[in-house]
């Protein structure tokens, strides 16, 4: 009891925090600068316990961070030369060279450990800059919040979905070699509701002061995108903590775990979400 009322005080802190800071790019930009940062040290924390892993967690650190605030000067017009790039390509060539003088046991098990944690947190994270900086006809970047937001709905509607359905109708594992827990019958249960939110999104978007040009049915095409790459983001933590024999990936969300066990779903579905919206353009 005293464990679920932790969980549910925890849940609406975080649902707050997520809500509120897409109300201000400046407050976007902290909070997800901060839970980039905090999610690379988590993970390289977990992986330096990998026998002959030895990865620089305040280097990589830094450099995640420097990146997602990169993208986010970049796509918001505030840096508008790619330049802003330069220092964190420095970092990664001397997270390279330095291989060179630390005499670890094994430097490419190093360096690959070093890049996975870029390419699985940072570049995911930067994402959400592009979803949330967008050009408008008369080429200002204007700042829309409802598509990341709504990415973030989705995936908890499609956990709320998922729970519910899974919890009365499961019997068909979905991957039990990653996540015996899930089944086919909570996902498809998670999307039936993810696409019930999105057709409402779509249809009353007018009201939030917010004109995004998607149609119903590109809503609810972003919906079922969210879905199928939430869900994968999901399995592939699963697998990376099975993978390391862990439970949870930390501890810093009082009921939750730590922020790759909170974040997992959304390193999938924003850049899915990015591609999907980009292809949107194209026909």
């Amino acid at each position: 009891m005293k464990n679920l009322i932790v969980r549910s005080i925890t849940g609406v802190f975080f649902v707050a925090a997520i809500v509120v800071c897409f109300m201000e790019p400046a407050a976007m930009e902290f909070l997800f600068a901060l839970v980039t940062g905090l999610s690379i040290w988590e993970y390289c924390g977990l992986v330096n316990n990998v026998k002959g892993v030895q990865v620089n967690r305040f280097i990589s650190t830094v450099a995640g961070v420097y990146f997602f605030l990169a993208v986010g000067g970049f796509c918001s017009g505030l840096v508008p030369t790619a330049a802003v790039f330069i220092p964190y390509l420095l970092t990664i060539v001397y997270l390279f060279i330095s291989e060179l003088y630390a005499k670890t046991e094994n430097a490419v098990n190093d360096l690959a450990y070093t890049m996975l944690g870029q390419m699985y947190i940072a570049l995911p994270f930067s994402t959400i800059n592009v979803l949330a900086f967008n050009v408008a006809a008369d080429g200002s970047v204007v700042f829309n919040y409802l598509i990341p937001l709504c990415v973030f709905i989705f995936l908890w509607a499609n956990d709320t979905g998922a729970y519910c359905a899974g919890s009365l109708l499961g019997r068909h594992k979905l991957f039990p070699r990653v996540s015996p827990g899930k089944s086919w019958e909570g996902s498809i249960g998670g999307a039936v509701i993810v696409l019930i939110v999105a057709f409402f999104i779509g249809r009353y978007e007018s009201g939030t002061g917010v004109d995004t040009g998607l149609t119903v049915m590109q809503w609810m095409g972003l919906g079922l995108v969210v879905v199928v790459f939430g869900t994968w983001g999901d399995l592939v933590e699963s697998l990376f903590k099975r993978t390391l024999g862990i439970k949870d990936s930390g501890n810093i969300l009082p009921g939750h775990g730590g922020m790759l066990d909170r974040f997992d779903s959304s390193l999938m579905a924003m850049p899915a979400s990015v591609i999907y919206l980009y292809s949107l353009t194209l026909f």
